[in-house]
């Protein structure tokens, strides 16, 4: 029996990036495969349903062509399970593809993508789950990023990017440091912190090495906390999280844990690959081998 594969689109995926290659796309992937759904959706609720009539029909491997929440989305479908999930990125961030040396070009990773098809090549990955909910690829953040995410998602203009820097200057109005409190296996650690990151891969926000050291395949997060910093220390810590030198930052602590229980202010919002994923408190587990990908 041949290998049956779907390709899943959100059309308006970097601004309408992968509707304009999904064509180009499609018709290479069928070139690797005995069969190829296309699942073209503008929702999550109308994605998931195709999906699922996708795997209903038997299904080997997905492929998302998207940005971070596309891949999430897959990531939600595929864990524990023997589907493969193939990356192509088409939007704005594309963490996920970065963590795994998928190139950024659409074209040349569906080439890659389809090359893996046809001579059945993927490899397992761990993920982390939150509460024994929503899965997660990449990092799950709370406090100021996760208020920077969802000031974002709540604004109409500007589009792209831009739209992020925009809500870093609201919410840097408005944030302060909040106690939490940080259950592992192997310690406790309570203080003022501004942010706390878990971290199955290293990036998150389009190519911040946040968790620098993060390895998918080792069985642990890496954990990053940011304490309290003044708002001056923390317009001067922002920028060099871009070339990971925040590790140098007395305020930073990383350590690696296989999950944590992180609790606080109910207020500070949780988002793991871009997405919500609720308040604290919360209990994120790293799940080994949990994701099959086509690499």
């Amino acid at each position: 029996m041949g290998v049956h594969a779907a390709l899943a689109v959100h059309p308006g995926s970097g601004l309408g990036a992968a509707g304009r290659v999904c064509g180009t796309v499609a018709a290479i992937l069928r070139d690797a495969v005995d069969r190829l759904d296309l699942v073209v959706a503008d929702t999550v609720a109308e994605s998931h349903a195709l999906m699922r009539a996708a795997r209903d029909a038997g299904l080997d491997a997905l492929v998302v062509l998207g940005g971070d929440g596309s891949m999430h989305q897959g990531v939600q479908f595929c864990a524990g399970t023997d589907i493969a999930l193939g990356v192509i990125p088409a939007g704005t961030g594309n963490d996920f593809a970065r963590a795994l040396d998928i190139p950024a070009d659409s074209i040349r990773a569906a080439s890659q993508i389809a090359d893996a098809l046809a001579h059945g090549r993927s490899r397992r990955l761990d993920l982390g789950r939150v509460s024994d909910g929503d899965w997660f690829a990449t990092v799950l953040c709370a406090g100021f990023d996760a208020a920077v995410n969802a000031r974002a998602n709540a604004l109409s203009w500007p589009r792209g990017a831009r739209r992020y820097d925009v809500a870093v200057v609201s919410e840097f109005t408005r944030f302060s440091a909040q106690r939490v409190v940080i259950r592992t296996a192997e310690e406790v650690l309570e203080l003022d912190a501004t942010m706390v990151e878990i971290g199955n891969t290293a990036y998150y926000g389009g190519g911040i090495p946040i968790c620098p050291d993060a390895d998918p395949a080792d069985g642990l997060f890496d954990v990053t906390v940011v304490g309290r910093l003044s708002k001056l220390e923390l317009i001067r810590t922002l920028p060099t999280m871009r070339s990971g030198k925040h590790a140098d930052n007395p305020a930073v602590q990383m350590f690696r844990a296989s999950s944590v229980d992180l609790a606080g202010d109910p207020s500070w919002l949780a988002y793991a690959d871009g997405d919500p994923v609720g308040t604290l408190p919360l209990k994120a587990t790293c799940v080994p081998e949990a994701l099959r990908v086509l690499l």
